[in-house]
């Protein structure tokens, strides 16, 4: 490589996304999450996203162990949940109000913009992380929330309409 990997790092933070967490269960039945940016669609007939999911994440061998999790895309007011479950804390869930999703058992977050329970449909190498690609069980979405946004290093919220041009 001729460049750095800091400086790799800063030219993919240019790139905004939205925050999502990312749960599933431990064997034991316990609730894991962690937060991920890399969330995308992949196809709508058969309906699959894809995250992908650090190889030293701790919440990797619950997700190959459960095959199933549910993606609660973050709404502008909950940047706390995204830097919560970006710790490394074994007490993410202290506190954390959720529900058991309905296709899934993987704990889904209240007040998000969207959120998606999935069944893992394959894996792929994808370096310093797995590639998981998902097929969508059930989902939910609310038209009235933005989401929270990542853009270089921080939690960022959509800018306010500011072209005078209502929605509704």
């Amino acid at each position: 490589m001729s460049f750095g990997r800091e400086d790799f790092e800063n030219a993919l933070g240019c790139f905004a996304t939205g925050v999502t967490v990312v749960t599933t269960r431990a064997s034991n039945g316990d609730p894991v999450g962690v937060t991920a940016n890399s969330f995308n669609s992949v196809s709508l007939n058969p309906p699959l996203v894809l995250f992908s999911l650090a190889r030293s994440a701790y919440s990797l061998g619950a997700l190959q162990d459960h095959r199933r999790f549910a993606v609660n895309i973050l709404g502008e007011d909950q940047s706390d949940l995204a830097q919560r479950f970006a710790a490394t804390s074994s007490d993410k869930w202290r506190g954390v109000e959720h529900s058991t999703g309905q296709h899934s058992d993987c704990p889904v977050l209240p007040g998000c913009v969207a959120s998606f329970e999935c069944q893992v449909r394959n894996a792929y190498d994808g370096g310093s992380h797995l590639i998981v690609v998902g097929e969508v069980l059930d989902f939910h979405a609310r038209a009235d929330a933005k989401p929270l946004m990542y853009y270089r290093g921080a939690y960022e919220n959509l800018a306010p309409d500011r072209y005078g041009i209502s929605q509704g």
